[in-house]
């Protein structure tokens, strides 16, 4: 019942909102740190089948995420990297402490393009990357063209898949969680691993 309930919001959200809700969402989700509770994997990929249904225009919507993933995330970096280090400072925070900082440096400089591309597909974690790369100074030319693969990859690539998959498997909104939850699970080992193997 839980997941027919989801499955409702999600697509309420679209038909209500339309496309200047799919784009704020994915902005707000890249680029203002939202990504807590913003159902960003979900949203693209049943914006995707909807588009199959002929709801949405298809040539349209992927440029439209595409273009606002790409502008939350830069927003993003620049938020970080003229007053993130103010809000790392504050070691008492749960969330931004210095040692995050610190990481983040060593991360970005060890992995750099594939630690913005991988992330991109991590809820949560998505949210955080560019106002952490901003922080860490991370070389902007990099940031940029590994955020627009990254972006390509994500916000086309998770709509697409969408679309496709609605127009040839028969009721695939049924199936819409576990196909995203195993994008998330594959997506999630390799970062895993080349976080703490940045330590």
């Amino acid at each position: 019942m839980l997941v027919y309930e989801y499955m409702f919001d999600i697509v309420a959200i679209i038909k209500t909102a339309g496309y200047f809700g799919i784009g704020g969402i994915i902005f707000a989700e890249s680029g203002l740190m939202l990504g807590f509770f913003l159902p960003g994997d979900s949203l693209l990929f049943t914006a995707g089948v909807l588009a199959s249904a002929g709801f949405l225009n298809i040539w349209l919507l992927v440029p439209l995420v595409f273009v606002c993933a790409v502008l939350g995330d830069n927003i993003g970096y620049f938020l970080g990297r003229k007053a993130g280090e103010k809000l790392f400072e504050r070691e008492e925070s749960f969330l931004f402490k210095r040692s995050h900082v610190d990481r983040a440096r060593t991360f970005f400089e060890k992995h750099g393009v594939r630690s913005i591309i991988i992330a991109r597909f991590v809820p949560v974690v998505r949210a955080f990357v560019p106002p952490v790369a901003g922080v860490g100074r991370m070389n902007y030319r990099t940031f940029l063209i590994s955020d627009i693969i990254g972006g390509l990859l994500w916000a086309c690539g998770l709509t697409i898949l969408g679309y496709f998959l609605g127009q040839t498997v028969p009721d695939i909104d049924k199936y819409l969680l576990p196909i995203v939850a195993v994008i998330i699970l594959v997506s999630v080992l390799p970062v895993i691993k080349m976080w703490f193997g940045s330590k």
